[in-house]
């Protein structure tokens, strides 16, 4: 090999190496920003174990491999979490995480803000501005309203880096956690962004619900992209078409509904195509995609989503 060459290509593969490290930085920050609030939110530590565990599996379908030793190399703290957590060290390799890392870190601030709108927008814009842009973190909120019933919800997107982990992530969230109703719609379109002929579960919310979308760093507000105008008939004009299920208005949607019995009921999916056989059909089609994509990144899924412990203290 030219010797310009081989320079060359060695300065490329050492930009690139830097350029994950924000991977293992953000993950500290954030594992140690948890632990902080769990100790003082008791019954949170859940969301520990599930954060530990969606981290994990994260740096092991990175682009750069990252193993939970090298993603904490203080050999104190990875012997005390594995001693405390040690389902997410058992797992990170086998299991799929039902959502991204940031959907623990928002459901642990609404528990440390008390429920608190103004509080919870701005402590999410502090931690945000603690970390660096890329990986492990959200860049948007929302947060959906029910008129009648005056409670919010929240939700924020995809913590994921890359188009390979976030068509994994939304798959997963897909089969796991997300509503039926916000699965379905997710499903019409993914993961190509292209409607399937033969399958139409999108919905409207009714006028009585509000979403609310807005950028993390700065609080200003995002109307809505097209993809969520597709999937939930919000009134936008926006011609960007995020992948569908990437957007923090499908995780405050879900998780709307999976308490306002009244709000999904006038939701329920109108086409003709909505059926259970042909749901079954989109959803086989998005298993046939997920399993090709985590071959991709060499990663041999147990058919198991991971469940965190809840038999800790506190």
């Amino acid at each position: 090999m030219d010797e310009n060459v081989r320079r060359s290509y060695y300065f490329r593969r050492e930009e690139f190496l830097r350029s994950q490290e924000p991977l293992r930085s953000n993950a500290i920050l954030l594992i140690t920003k948890m632990l902080d609030w769990s100790n003082q939110n008791p019954g949170s530590k859940h969301l520990v174990d599930e954060m530990l565990h969606s981290i994990f599996f994260l740096g092991r379908v990175n682009n750069v491999p990252y193993t939970p030793e090298s993603i904490i190399p203080d050999k104190d703290m990875l012997e005390a979490l594995e001693d405390k957590y040690p389902k997410p060290f058992q797992c990170y390799s086998s299991q799929l995480p039902k959502r991204s890392p940031f959907s623990c870190v928002l459901d642990m601030i609404i528990l440390q803000e008390r429920q608190d709108e103004v509080k919870i927008r701005n402590s999410l814009k502090k931690l945000i501005n603690s970390l660096d842009a890329d990986f492990l973190v959200s860049n948007t909120a929302c947060v959906t309203s029910c008129q009648k019933t005056n409670k919010k919800y929240y939700g924020v997107s995809m913590s994921t880096t890359g188009p390979n982990p976030g068509k994994i992530v939304i798959a997963a969230s897909c089969c796991s956690v997300w509503d039926d109703y916000v699965a379905g719609a997710v499903m019409t379109y993914y993961p190509e962004k292209v409607k399937k002929p033969y399958f139409d579960g999108t919905i409207n919310l009714p006028d009585k619900v509000s979403c609310e979308a807005f950028n993390i760093k700065n609080l200003s507000p995002l109307p809505p992209c097209k993809s969520c105008g597709n999937l939930f008939g919000l009134k936008t004009s926006a011609t960007r078409e995020w992948p569908y299920g990437n957007c923090a208005e499908v995780e405050s949607v879900s998780n709307m509904l999976k308490v306002e019995e009244e709000v999904k009921r006038k939701a329920k999916p109108t086409s003709p195509t909505y059926t259970p056989e042909n749901r079954a059909k989109a959803k086989d089609s998005l298993m046939k995609v997920l399993k090709k994509v985590l071959n991709m990144v060499h990663f041999k899924w147990s058919g198991e989503f991971y469940i965190p412990q809840n038999t800790h203290s506190g």
